[in-house]
């Protein structure tokens, strides 16, 4: 039985780890698991649309966009997919530093020995406490379109943004509170959330008038109509957006728009971003989830990705974030410190 972790909380549940040995990638074709699953017939709620609840985990080591390794390969083949696996199950073994996002597949694509993490200054807590990550999609990245995989060029003013961002970061690390990402600040991780392996667990509600998609990180949930009704006025914004879904046949479409000025996807405003995510019952025990990004403002051209959502027994956690915000404030007031110490070490300098 697979287990999770749950590190804001300092919660340990259990893990699996695999210990196996390492195989050479090779070959180029991909294998009847990556082909389109055959029509399935979901169950279905008494309205007589698919049902989609439950908790639904988001927990695949297929990174968002397609490494330089791989570049010109959709797919992986079977053994390809067991060989990574097998090197995860042996570098992951709870005592490497913990491993996000797209490092869990770079590292075992790379056949890393060891993982460091790449934060020198604060250090980190091993993998023991990450959730495993599953190895059991041919994709070679979440990116669905663009062909190549890969998330679509930034505007001239989405890269003006990024660079004067990263500049601001590096003068002004945490001036004040509103100098931290909102994430940091725990007022949200946005919508839609594409990250896997980290409190990326899902529950779904549903009845004939509307649809609730929890997302554990921070407990934001979204509450999405079903009855046609217009978006809200242009001049209401909200940090996940107006949300409204709608049924094309058996997939579930949520459209959303209206997110606030300082709401953010990516690291980019998010003011003039329109989604589109559908939602589909692809097996027993999955959901496909294909988000659509669109906003000219940020992006060339519209870009998709697409997630396997699996079904789980386990619950979704209390998200505490931080108590009492003693991270932020340990943030704000460890940022005081170097700049104390740096300012001794410049007056020690200028004295000699």
């Amino acid at each position: 039985m697979r287990h999770r972790f749950y590190v804001s909380l300092a919660v340990a549940v259990g893990i699996a780890v695999l210990s196996l040995s390492s195989t050479t990638i090779a070959g180029q074709t991909p294998s009847a698991g990556t082909k389109a699953a055959a029509k399935y017939a979901p169950p279905r709620t008494p309205d007589g649309h698919p049902d989609l609840s439950g908790v639904w985990a988001n927990n695949d080591a297929t990174p968002l966009e397609r490494p330089k390794e791989l570049e010109g390969r959709k797919f992986l083949t079977d053994a390809e997919v067991q060989a990574l696996k097998r090197r995860a199950g042996e570098l992951f073994n709870g005592e490497t530093d913990a491993a996000f996002g797209d490092s869990v597949f770079l590292a075992v694509l790379q056949d890393a020995k060891n993982f460091k993490s790449t934060d020198t200054q604060t250090g980190n807590y091993n993998h023991f406490w990450i959730v495993d990550r599953e190895f059991d999609d041919n994709r070679t990245s979440r990116v669905s379109d663009p062909d190549d995989g890969r998330i679509p060029a930034l505007t001239p003013a989405a890269e003006k943004f990024k660079a004067a961002a990263a500049d601001y970061r590096k003068n002004h690390p945490a001036d004040g509170p509103e100098d931290l990402p909102l994430s940091h600040r725990c007022i949200t991780f946005g919508a839609p959330r594409l990250g896997a392996g980290y409190n990326s667990y899902f529950q779904i509600f549903q009845n004939k008038d509307y649809v609730a998609i929890g997302q554990e990180m921070i407990h934001d949930v979204r509450m999405v109509p079903l009855d046609g009704r217009p978006h809200v006025p242009s001049n209401i914004r909200q940090w996940l957006g107006d949300s409204r879904g709608h049924w094309e046949g058996d997939t579930l479409v949520v459209d959303s728009s209206n997110y606030s000025a300082n709401a953010r996807f990516e690291n980019q405003p998010a003011e003039n971003l329109h989604t589109i995510e559908r939602f589909t019952r692809t097996g027993p025990k999955t959901i496909q989830w294909d988000v659509t990004l669109i906003d000219p403002t940020v992006y060339t051209k519209p870009w998709t990705a697409t997630m396997i959502l699996r079904s789980t027994k386990d619950h979704i956690f209390e998200m505490a974030c931080h108590e009492g915000n003693e991270g932020l404030s340990g943030a704000l007031s460890g940022t005081r410190a170097l700049e104390k110490a740096a300012e001794a070490d410049a007056a020690k300098k200028g004295s000699r």
